[in-house]
């Protein structure tokens, strides 16, 4: 007589599918369902709703009472198993704080911040007012007046080379002025 095989549930049988085909069955059987359940239940936040999904699954795949004596799964355990993690989900979302995405720090700017900028305004305005005035007529044709450089050349009556080197001399006198004056670049 040929013992029983341990456990009929998880495909030892030749007759029912392998584990892997198991789980991959139920994942396209029952998954569109219990997405479309969870979306409802979530309030439509489809990333935390595929997470439940996955764990339903992953719980279901641990658990041998998901599925029933012929190898099928079983649509109440999944349905139940997943409106509890959901429930659970929702409620650690309630009792975390509301994250906040990087686009909305830039709206939340403080007072400290607007002094900020104008105290380095101010400096590097100082900064660029001491520079010779040939440096100076480049770096604001080229960075204040956003002109290309052939159109600096036309305005300072100089070639468009002359406007590059003295655009290059012009930053490094600044970084230097400014570092100087304990700005910190």
């Amino acid at each position: 007589m040929d013992p029983a095989p341990e456990n009929t549930l998880y495909g030892d049988s030749p007759l029912l599918p392998t584990h892997d085909e198991a789980l991959k069955l139920a994942y396209e059987t029952h998954g569109p369902i219990l997405l479309n359940y969870l979306l409802r239940l979530t309030t439509g936040n489809r990333a935390m709703a595929e997470d439940i999904l996955q764990e339903t699954l992953v719980r279901a795949w641990n658990h041998p009472e998901a599925r029933t004596a012929d190898g099928e799964w079983s649509r109440g355990w999944l349905f139940t198993v997943a409106r509890r993690i959901a429930i659970d989900h929702i409620r650690v979302a309630q009792v975390r704080p509301t994250e906040q995405l990087d686009e909305r720090i830039e709206d939340h700017h403080t007072t400290a911040d607007d002094i900020d900028r104008l105290i380095n305004t101010r400096e590097v305005r100082d900064a660029v007012a001491r520079l010779p005035e040939r440096l100076r007529s480049a770096l604001i044709e080229i960075y204040f007046q956003e002109h290309s450089v052939a159109e600096a050349a036309q305005n300072l009556a100089v070639p468009e080379g002359t406007v590059k080197s003295r655009t290059f001399y012009a930053l490094r006198a600044l970084h230097e002025d400014l570092v100087a004056h304990g700005f910190t670049v």
